[in-house]
This record gives structure tokens, C-alpha cells and sequence, in this order.
């Protein structure tokens, strides 16, 4: 069953209409900010470097640039060299007519070329200045390049993830960008609005992913703190409940089981003939259940594994208990609740014909968030916004230059 298809909508509004974004960022964590943002309206856009533009343009899949076409919509970019002496001045003059300005470079380097807080607010004085970095703006390891790998691994996220008898392991994906990126969204509107609302002034929004990551660690180090220990790998069980983990089925299929209230597990015990485990001390509680998970995952895993994926899912939605198959992409891209939800939806692409990408998170059910526009080209607004400051004569001398 194919996907929902949608058009673009470049007439559409959006509740952060008005809020012009400078993005300086790149790779995953600030296009994640300035994608939250763009999809809700504001008017975002990229400055890119003249002739290869944005990192993520260079992550392809058979020559395409996947990464772009999803974090790049809703956008428009510009290109800039901002190794030209000339490039400074521009920056400047083009600030007065923009909100927030993202940035995600080493530390330094925006103080270097003279476009630090100061000189921002400066000519800018209501500007919000989203500063994206490994590990903050101050403390010792400030200056480090900091890449999410580096912080997934010295956080504590990866000492817990993954099973205790193998090695720690790094999430498959941008993990910390992309929670760096949520926040960063969510900080810049609260920012924007103070200013709005309150007549507040310009500020920093110092976003660190290490800091970023380590929050969904939540109690982690309060848990240390009144147990004295450090928290062991369990792989895909858990410490706070049981049963908790993948089963294995008749047919290679994985069911998840979440039965973390204790009526929960009540009913999965009886749904599987177990109604015994109820009333034995030694299975009735949870306490003495996250003693011996190795059993119980051995009795609720043993009857899973002896009935197909689709045998246990619909018995399981039919008693009521918390269960879903494990997918793979291709099969979540194929489920009925996905497409009737449109959580994946196919949008216009030049060169793939069809795009498949996520539709904006959260659903608001007055102001929705919109997709305008495809992925821009390299340097497709230079005119336009541009022209925000300049004349067309001046435009031309700065392409001339090598400028933008």
C-alpha cells in the first residue's frame, strides 16, 4: 500500500509567522532547531558556503542528498563566503532584518571574525543568538570539536545501552543533535516570545549537546547517589519493571512487551496461562520480579516463541495487553496506522520523483505546521533576501567578488 501523497503548500501560513531565522549551522543538531521552526512558519534561512554549501548536502544515498531533502525543507538558502573580507559587513547589514541567528561553529570562530554576542547585539539588540556546540560555551572542554558520538559516549548513554556481556553501544543515528535540536526550538520561541510579550532584550541560548543527551538520562545520577552503584547494561529489559524485553517468535519476528504497571502484568500472566506467577511471592510484585527477569523472560518468551508475530500481536490486542512487533523501516512504511495517520507522506521531488519524509511533530490542531517548500538548490534566495539590504548592482559586485 503505497504512501500518502501531499503538494507542497508555499501560500500556507504558520503560527511562527514573522520570525526571520539566519542559519549558520550545519550537519544535524542546528537544522534540527531551524527545521522545527521552519516548519511551523517562521521564515528560515541557510547560509551555506559558495560551492558545497551545507554538510549534510554531501551525506548521499546513490548520489542523492536524502539528509538534505528532509532537514532542508521549508528553507531557503544563501550562499556566503565568510572567509572574504567582505564578509563580515554583510552579515551585519543583513542582521537587522532577522529575529535569530543559529550558529554551530568551533568556539571562537564567530569572536574570531568579529560576530560575536556584542557585535551582534550590537546592531541587532532584539537578537537571539542560538549557539549550538558539543559541550557549551564555557568550562574546560568548551573549546573541544564536539560531534554527537562524543557526547552519546560521555554522557553515560552509552554505558547503559546495550547488553552487559558486549560492548557499550553508540545510538544508529544523530541521537544528541537531534534532542539538542528540540530543545534549541523550544528555547528560541521561549526567547522570541520574552521578547514579544515581556519587552525582553536580545540573549545567548547556550546549547550544549552533551547537556542535551545527558537529560534523558533522567534520575540516572540521583540512582547513584542513594544506591552507590553504577546501573548495568540489560540490553532490551529494563531496571525500573518486568517482564520488559523482545521476544523472539515461531517465525524469526521480535514482539516488544511492556508491562509496566503492575495490572499489566497481572493480565499478560493470565492472558498466557500463567495466572500462578499472581499469586506466588516470588512473581507477584514487581521488586521480586526485576530479581528474577532472566525467569520471567524465560516463561513469557518461552510462549511467545511458539506462536508466529502475527499469532501473538493479534492475541495480545485481543486480551488487552501491551505488545508491538519489533519493525523494520520497511515494514513501519507499510503499516495501516502509519499511512492512515500520514506519518510518513511522499512529497514532491525533482529528482526522486516522490520524497518519502516525516510530517511536522506535534499535530496542533488549530495552527498546524505546514510543508511549503522542497529543499532549496545552493544559493536559490540570493536575490531575494539579498535584496532585503541591497540593489540589484551591489548584489552583482558581491557575486562578482566571489563574495556570495
Amino acid at each position: 500500500m503505497p504512501l500518502p501523497k501531499i503538494e507542497f503548500e508555499p501560500d500556507a501560513a504558520g503560527p511562527l509567522r514573522g520570525i526571520r531565522v539566519l542559519d549558520f549551522s550545519r550537519l544535524v543538531a542546528g537544522n534540527m532547531v531551524s527545521l522545527q521552526l521552519a516548519d511551523y512558519g517562521a521564515e528560515v534561512v541557510k547560509v551555506e558556503a559558495c560551492k558545497r554549501g551545507d554538510t549534510l548536502r554531501d551525506w548521499k544515498e546513490k548520489g542523492l542528498s536524502v539528509h538534505w531533502k528532509v532537514y532542508g525543507r521549508n528553507k531557503k538558502s544563501i550562499t556566503l563566503d565568510l572567509k572574504s573580507p567582505q564578509a563580515r559587513q554583510v552579515i551585519l547589514d543583513l542582521l537587522p532584518k532577522f529575529d535569530v541567528l543559529i550558529e554551530s561553529f568551533r568556539f571562537g570562530y564567530m569572536e574570531r571574525l568579529g560576530l560575536g554576542p556584542e557585535q551582534l547585539h550590537a546592531v541587532n539588540p532584539k537578537l537571539v543568538m542560538v549557539r549550538v556546540s558539543g559541550f557549551g560555551q564555557t568550562g574546560p572542554y568548551s573549546p573541544r570539536p564536539g560531534f554527537g558520538t562524543l557526547v552519546e559516549a560521555m554522557s553515560g548513554f552509552a554505558s547503559r545501552n546495550g547488553f552487559e556481556d558486549r560492548e557499550p553501544v553508540l545510538p544508529p543515528l544523530a541521537m544528541a543533535d537531534m534532542i539538542a535540536g528540540l530543545y534549541g526550538a523550544m528555547s528560541t520561541v521561549i526567547a522570541v516570545r520574552d521578547i514579544e510579550q515581556n519587552g525582553g532584550t536580545g540573549q545567548v541560548i547556550d546549547l550544549s549537546l552533551l547537556e542535551s543527551i545527558f537529560s534523558i538520562l533522567g534520575p540516572e545520577a540521583a540512582i547513584h547517589r542513594v544506591t552507590g552503584k553504577k546501573r548495568r547494561r540489560v540490553g532490551s529489559a529494563s531496571e525500573q519493571s518486568s517482564p520488559r524485553n523482545v521476544y523472539k517468535t515461531s517465525d524469526e519476528g521480535w514482539v516488544a512487551i511492556s508491562a509496566s504497571t503492575q495490572s499489566m502484568t497481572e493480565r499478560l500472566f493470565r492472558a498466557i496461562g500463567r495466572d500462578d506467577l499472581n499469586r506466588n511471592p516470588e512473581f507477584a510484585t514487581n521488586a521480586e520480579r526485576i530479581k528474577r527477569r532472566d525467569v520471567v523472560d524465560g516463561i513469557v518468551g518461552g510462549w511467545i516463541g511458539a506462536r508466529t508475530l502475527d499469532e501473538n500481536i493479534r492475541f495480545f490486542e485481543e486480551q488487552g495487553v501491551t505488545a508491538a512487533p519489533v519493525y523494520d523501516i520497511a515494514q513501519f512504511m507499510e503499516d495501516p496506522h502509519v499511512q492512515a495517520r500520514g506519518i510518513l507522506v511522499e512529497a514532491p521531488d525533482d529528482e526522486m520523483g516522490t520524497v518519502p519524509m516525516h510530517l511536522p511533530v506535534p499535530r496542533l490542531s488549530g495552527t498546524p505546521a505546514k510543508l511549503r517548500t522542497p529543499a532549496p538548490d545552493l544559493g536559490q534566495h540570493n536575490d531575494e533576501i539579498y535584496g532585503l539590504v541591497y540593489d540589484a548592482d551591489r548584489i552583482a559586485a558581491l557575486k562578482a567578488d566571489g563574495v556570495i
